[in-house]
């Protein structure tokens, strides 16, 4: 393999400009806890959604900024005929070679975070009352917790994640446990969290839990108006 190209697009603290203008939420959770279900009904309440899932594999499909690195890095033989990452056997080499999971994410979370910068500042202007950043590595990253206003952690028991993504992406149970592996712990997950909403089935619940998540986070946005 090449060595890993050095590409620094903007800094997520590039976000600062946005703190205190406009409440910043954070959303994060392990695969298959529930977080776009969240997110959409968010978005239909009126938050601004950015979504890092979405992005990622806007970069990642034919003619995506992140293909020619990809393809740099791991070889023609990644990149599938339509000129997208080949999801499937990517993701074979990272289950049989998980340290270079690392070396993929070197390449794609930069650019995610530039686009989400990008999106942000386009959605602020659009008067959306707040943002909701959809980050699964959130917790991981380390570098998005001081930049938001409020962190709240969508959950449920690991063994609900992996029937979820077992059935949604055709997986193995190995393959969603690795991936599960690389990923914080629910116990880490959930001593960041400022929100936790329960999504183990109970749709009403959880649907409440949103509910007031939003009601919570417009109180936030009041009290910024009232200060500035």
């Amino acid at each position: 393999m090449a060595s890993v190209p050095q590409h620094h697009p903007a800094d997520p603290t590039d976000l600062k400009a946005l703190k205190g203008r406009i409440p910043l939420l954070g959303l994060t959770g392990g695969i298959g806890s529930g977080k776009t279900a969240v997110s959409d009904l968010l978005g239909q309440l009126g938050a601004g959604i950015i979504d890092s899932d979405v992005i990622a594999h806007a970069i990642t499909a034919s003619g995506g900024i992140a293909i020619p690195m990809i393809q740099e890095q791991f070889g023609a033989e990644f990149i599938d005929p339509s000129g997208a990452l080949n999801r499937g056997k990517m993701r074979a080499l990272i289950f049989e070679k998980p340290a270079l999971r690392k070396t993929l994410e070197h390449i794609t979370h930069p650019l995610i975070r530039q686009e989400s910068i990008k999106q942000a500042i386009k959605l602020a202007k659009a008067d959306k009352p707040y943002l909701v950043f959809v980050i699964p590595l959130l917790i991981e990253s380390g570098s998005w917790q001081g930049l938001l206003d409020h962190i709240a952690v969508v959950d449920c028991p690991e063994s609900i994640q992996i029937e979820r993504v077992m059935q949604r992406n055709q997986l193995t149970r190995a393959e969603v446990e690795s991936i599960l592996a690389a990923q914080a712990s629910r116990k880490e997950r959930l001593s960041q969290a400022n929100t936790i909403l329960h999504n183990d089935g109970d749709l009403m619940e959880l649907n409440t839990e949103i509910h007031n998540l939003h009601q919570k986070i417009m109180e936030f946005k009041s009290n910024l108006a009232s200060s500035s």
